[in-house]
């Protein structure tokens, strides 16, 4: 009888040392970036990328049958860019021109990606169950991935575009069952009803990032018409022309005139050409410029007698100063004209 009193107070002892539970720590890697490439402004269509994730959640020792049954919630916010999951999330510039963007649960992009689980949106989610050996613990691996879309037809200013997910835009929460003996059953919620439960913000961070070209288009001419003169030219004639262009917003651009068709070889003289009937060729020299007092020559030569901009969305018009200086003599009567070619560089 006291033999056996013995053995079960032994008995007794060892269960006392045995570990009731362990925690469940989950941590979770992402790619660096969420990269959407090169964007067109008002494209006509969707711009789509993915995000992978990697999440890794670990137990202490339990027992030689022991079993972890895990439900893991990843929850992303706003991002530095601002917006919100329940509408858009943006991108922007350093310039702050915003980008709008969202973030899905599922590859139809029916189901945007939120913070918190099981809300509006919901948190991502995923499970995992694994064996807890009593020497080494144990552990388990799941992975997941996030559908991202940029939507069409939006006006955008040209620049490098992101935003930073981290700290409180990034949270995991998970919850966890465990049993000595047999399979643990994975919880319901990633917040509640487990044996159970934590959460980490800060969790990993990826950073979206985008970039629009800068592009310019849709320029337009009007022709300089230096007039009709009768007699000689003893003084200056003075006349203007247009050049209206549309450039995206924060596109920096350069626009430069050629020397035309008719300047001589080696030669940056402008000159307007007159053929008469008998094939007889005569020339009038003129000039162009970029200001209005015509001291600066407009040519092509980048960065140095071009005329510089940058876009803002809408058109913008530039002023061409044109000058005939004073001719000697009478010129040959006729109609004198000249083609120049604008060229932009943006």
């Amino acid at each position: 009888m006291r033999v056996l009193l013995l053995g079960l107070l032994l008995m007794t002892g060892l269960l006392a040392t045995a570990p009731a539970h362990a925690v469940a720590t989950c941590t979770a890697v992402a790619n660096p970036t969420l990269p959407f490439g090169n964007i067109n402004s008002s494209a006509p269509g969707p711009t789509s990328a993915t995000l992978n994730i990697a999440v890794t959640c670990t137990t202490a020792a339990l027992s030689l049958l022991a079993t972890t049954g895990v439900r893991v919630c990843v929850g992303i916010g706003a991002g530095s860019g601002g917006g919100s999951s329940s509408s858009w999330r943006t991108m922007a510039t350093s310039t702050s021109d915003t980008m709008n963007f969202q973030l899905y649960n599922n590859a139809s992009y029916g189901q945007v990606t939120g913070l918190v689980p099981r809300g509006a949106p919901p948190a991502q989610e995923l499970t995992m169950s694994y064996n807890v050996p009593l020497l080494t613990g144990g552990s388990g691996a799941q992975s997941t991935q996030l559908f991202a879309q940029i939507p069409a037809n939006q006006i955008l200013a040209s620049g490098a575009y992101s935003s930073t997910f981290s700290g409180a835009s990034v949270v995991l929460t998970w919850a966890w069952n465990e049993v000595l003996l047999g399979t643990a059953t994975i919880p319901a919620n990633c917040n509640g009803g487990a044996t159970g439960t934590n959460s980490a913000s800060n969790a990993f961070s990826f950073t979206a990032t985008a970039n629009v070209l800068p592009q310019c288009g849709s320029y337009v001419t009007s022709n300089m018409n230096f007039g009709t003169v009768i007699g000689g030219i003893p003084g200056n004639i003075d006349q203007t022309a247009t050049l209206t262009l549309t450039c995206l917003k924060n596109t920096a651009f350069q626009v430069g005139l050629n020397n035309g068709q008719n300047n001589p070889a080696a030669s940056s003289t402008r000159r307007m050409l007159m053929t008469t009937p008998g094939g007889s060729s005569h020339y009038l020299t003129y000039e162009l410029y970029r200001d209005s007092g015509r001291s600066q020559r407009w040519g092509n030569t980048l960065t140095v007698d071009t005329a510089s901009g940058t876009g803002s969305g809408s058109a913008q018009q530039l002023t061409i100063y044109g000058r005939v200086p004073p001719v000697t003599g009478l010129p040959a009567a006729g109609t004198y004209n000249d083609l120049v070619q604008v060229t932009i560089t943006y």
